[in-house]
């Protein structure tokens, strides 16, 4: 099991995790036209050597990481993609505010000009997406050549996952509206729950319980909660047979003490909320094939990333409110 030890704010925790769901109905039509006019943006600055769903990759996990960091700056407009200002305007520039792309270029700079009014404007969404796709461009089209220039601008091997991770859900389902989220047990099957999150925990040495029991009898189904691709699948001393998927808001769902898991299922599939992952059981706290040490049930947690680190936060609210769903 992953062990982090950094609380999560409650308030973050319905920003991120809540909030397209409990969207009130009056927003529902200026939310779709944000992601209409998303859309539109990608599609305009891709072309055969980038692909929309690699430009909607990266600007989903800048507004990831903007909505959990207090030292970045949340964007306004369609676009979160932020270049760090040397980036743009080129280290050695003696100008912080330089809007010209032909002297920027010279100080080797990234800015360039989207909308053809002559400024690189660090703030304007369409020099920000050709900005971005220009530098794409250098690389290539496919996988590799998407990770290498992803590698070159962040260079931080969990960012470059993630989104590697962003860029497959959208290409597979065509779509960047992937907010949907479902409770991990399927209806018609009984089950209790209560908040755990942060109790103590012995086994395997003093830490925190990072994650909701869901108890529930042996072989209940276990469904993926959201969309997302499987990183892990196997065994864990601590929790089992379990799986762990990563979604396309920098979210890494935990399903542990399974059974066994369904049939197919591999590492590196993409799922959906609903998808069949395995279920109930009480494997861990032991070598492969350890059983029965506590009652059967679903030990389900979430982790956030950053762009910095990786950290537990409470599924509890989460779980109450796809339940409310059913």
């Amino acid at each position: 099991m992953r062990i982090y030890n950094i609380v999560a704010p409650i308030c973050l925790i319905i920003s991120f995790c809540l909030a397209p769901q409990i969207a009130s109905a009056s927003n529902e039509r200026s939310e779709k036209e944000i992601v209409e006019e998303r859309m539109g943006f990608y599609l305009q600055f891709s072309n055969e050597l980038v692909p929309w769903y690699h430009l909607a990759a990266i600007d989903q996990f800048e507004r990831n990481i903007q909505q959990v960091r207090n030292d970045l700056k949340k964007t306004d407009g369609p676009i979160s993609i932020q270049f760090p200002v040397d980036h743009w305007f080129g280290a050695f520039n003696p100008d912080p505010s330089d809007s010209s792309p032909a002297t920027i270029a010279i100080f080797g700079g990234y800015g360039t000009d989207g909308n053809n009014d002559g400024i690189a404007d660090l703030y304007d969404p369409m020099d920000v997406l050709m900005t971005m796709s220009s530098h794409l461009a250098m690389y290539g089209p496919d996988e590799n050549d998407f990770k290498a220039a992803l590698w070159h601008y962040y260079k931080r091997e969990a960012t470059v996952n993630q989104i590697m991770t962003i860029a497959k859900l959208f290409k597979h389902f065509e779509t960047i509206e992937l907010d949907k989220h479902i409770f991990p047990i399927p209806k018609g099957h009984h089950y209790s729950y209560r908040g755990t999150w942060g109790s103590k925990r012995g086994w395997g040495g003093r830490r925190i319980h990072e994650g909701t029991d869901i108890f529930a009898g042996y072989g209940v189904p276990v469904v993926a909660t959201s969309y997302g691709v499987i990183e892990v699948l196997g065994w864990n001393e601590y929790g089992g047979w379990r799986v762990g998927i990563r979604d396309n808001h920098n979210t890494y769902h935990y399903f542990a003490h399974l059974a066994y898991f369904d049939k197919g299922i591999k590492e590196g599939d993409i799922v959906e909320p609903g998808t069949l992952l395995g279920y109930v059981g009480s494997t861990g706290y032991g070598k492969e094939g350890t059983s029965g040490k506590f009652p059967p049930h679903l030990h389900y947690g979430l982790y956030k990333y950053n762009g910095k680190t990786e950290w537990s936060f409470d599924p509890y609210p989460a779980l109450r409110n796809w339940e409310r769903q059913k």
